[in-house]
């Protein structure tokens, strides 16, 4: 259930709510709004009890939630939500660009991909240090080393970097060094590292599994947000279909979809979407008209050479112009690029 607080109640009639909340034996999740306030109840027992709730001084409803993603949900938050990463804001008219390589290969590599991203329009650095790969022989990522890379591209270029955590135990390293915690499409149901991820203070870039529903989405951005962590953007990256002349078939339906149902901002991934670079530019401008909040967008110095899907990389020249053909766009539908 939630609980939605008069316009005006005091910290105190909050504090009391919340106190009452945790008497009963259930979680709370506060969502502080410029105009509401709105306490999501989670647990289980008897919604007789939510009387309890509606009598308290400040209460203005208490609703019952009866669709399963219930802090991902409009339910628990009309409005949209933006994640703030310093002056970096994904969601609500800002529409935001991660690029980079696949792979972090060398120090040389990554710092020369931030600068050009940076120059070609990026904000945010994107970089695997933990590489998921099908064949346990084919590179694995430069792990801890990889990690310091990033920090030190930030360091030189002012971008906020994102990285994949494939693994409970090595949550808390890649938080120490990237601003933004990526969970891979393989592990969208890993719920061990979803409830881990829940409690950290980094955002968390949730990727979409290659089969999962628009429910099974949602509900695992649910299990972060039920850790504590409610700065969840999700990533659209392609889904399985009959398709063969591409690596994934992009599903642009998932973003009206997701805006109907939830309030968590959503980026679209072109790159492993199709799997070949010639697509990524025609894909990127769909996401951007149909209403995405973002881009994660592979950008590699030199692809034909790259340890890691060197086939859907831009090059730099091909980065820089596909972000110049989405600014007429972005003024079309109101968004800042």
């Amino acid at each position: 259930m939630i609980v939605v607080m008069e316009n005006g109640a005091s910290k105190d009639m909050v504090k009391r709510v919340l106190g009452r909340i945790e008497e009963l034996g259930f979680e709370a999740h506060l969502s502080e709004g410029e105009v509401k306030t709105i306490i999501g109840v989670i647990g289980e027992g008897k919604m007789e009890l939510k009387d309890s709730f509606a009598i308290l001084p400040g209460v203005e409803d208490v609703v019952e939630i009866t669709k399963p993603y219930k802090l991902s949900g409009k339910q628990f938050k009309s409005g949209r939500s933006v994640i703030e990463i310093d002056d970096v804001k994904v969601g609500g008219d800002n529409f935001t660009i991660m690029a980079g390589p696949c792979a972090i290969e060398s120090k040389e590599q990554l710092l020369q991909a931030a600068q050009q991203v940076k120059d070609g329009g990026a904000q945010i650095l994107r970089g695997g240090a933990f590489k998921p790969r099908t064949s346990p022989y084919s590179f694995q990522g430069l792990e801890k080393n990889g990690l310091k890379m990033l920090a030190e591209a930030r360091e030189e270029t002012g971008l906020k970097v994102v990285t994949e955590v494939m693994d409970t135990r090595d949550v808390g390293l890649v938080a120490e060094y990237a601003d933004i915690l990526q969970v891979g499409a393989r592990n969208m149901q890993n719920y061990p590292l979803l409830r881990e991820v829940g409690q950290t203070n980094r955002p968390v870039l949730l990727k979409r599994a290659m089969t999962a529903t628009y429910k099974e989405f949602l509900m695992a951005a649910e299990y972060i947000m039920a850790g504590g962590n409610h700065d969840v953007i999700l990533c659209e990256r392609g889904i399985r279909t009959f398709v063969d002349q591409t690596r994934n078939t992009v599903d642009l339906t998932v973003v009206p979809v997701i805006r109907e149902l939830s309030h968590l901002p959503i980026i679209i991934d072109p790159s492993h979407g199709t799997g070949k670079w010639k697509y990524v530019t025609p894909l990127a401008k769909a996401a951007l008209a149909v209403g995405a909040d973002g881009l994660m967008i592979e950008v590699h110095p030199d692809p034909t050479n790259a340890l890691c899907d060197g086939p859907q990389s831009l090059r730099p020249d091909k980065f820089k112009s596909l972000v110049e053909q989405m600014k007429p766009i972005a003024e079309a539908v109101n968004r800042s690029l």
